[in-house]
C-alpha cells in the first residue's frame, strides 16, 4: 500500500463545489485518508502574460492505494474529464486540476509522468497544504522535508 498525495485546484465556476466533487471521486476510487484546508491563491501565468485569470482554490489530499503511479495518474486524468474539465492550453483556467504530487518514495520519470511533481518544491500553493498534512515527509528526489521546502520559499 502506497501513501499518495494529490493536489486539487479549481479557478472556474463554483470552485469549492468542484473541490468537493473531486474529493468524492477520489474517495470512490482510493482510500481517502484526509484533506488539508483550502487555500486561495492567484493563478500562475507565463512570464510576460498580463492576462487576468480568476484565483484558484487549492487543496492537498492524502490517499492510500495499491495502484502504480501510472495507474493513479491515468485515473486522475479520467476523473478530471468526468468532473467537467475540458482540454485547454497549459495556463488557462480550469474547473478542476488533479495532480499526482507524491507516490510513496517513488521517483518516476517517463514521457508522460514525473513524480514527484516537477513543480512541487517551488509552489507555495501546494507545499503549504501538503505541510499541513505531512510536514516531516521527505521529498524522495531531494531528501528535504516538506516543511523545509516550504520555509525556503
Amino acid at each position: 500500500m502506497s501513501r499518495v498525495f494529490v493536489g486539487l485546484g479549481s479557478n472556474l465556476g463554483d470552485r469549492a463545489a468542484h473541490l468537493a466533487a473531486a474529493r468524492a471521486a477520489l474517495a470512490r476510487r482510493f482510500t481517502l485518508v484526509r484533506a488539508s484546508g483550502v487555500v486561495e491563491t492567484p493563478a500562475l501565468r507565463p512570464d510576460g502574460d498580463p492576462t487576468p485569470r480568476p484565483d484558484f482554490l487549492n487543496q492537498v489530499v492524502e490517499l492510500f492505494t495499491l495502484e502504480s503511479p501510472e495507474a493513479v495518474h491515468q485515473a486522475l486524468k479520467a476523473m478530471e474529464v468526468e468532473l467537467g474539465r475540458t482540454p485547454a492550453p497549459r495556463w488557462e483556467s480550469r474547473t478542476i486540476d488533479l495532480d499526482l504530487l507524491l507516490h510513496g518514495e517513488r521517483v518516476v520519470r517517463t514521457e508522460t509522468l514525473v513524480v514527484p511533481h516537477p513543480g512541487l518544491s517551488a509552489r507555495r500553493f501546494v507545499l503549504a497544504p501538503l505541510a499541513e498534512l505531512a510536514p516531516g515527509l521527505l521529498h524522495p528526489a531531494n531528501g528535504r522535508t516538506i516543511a523545509a521546502l516550504l520555509a525556503a520559499l
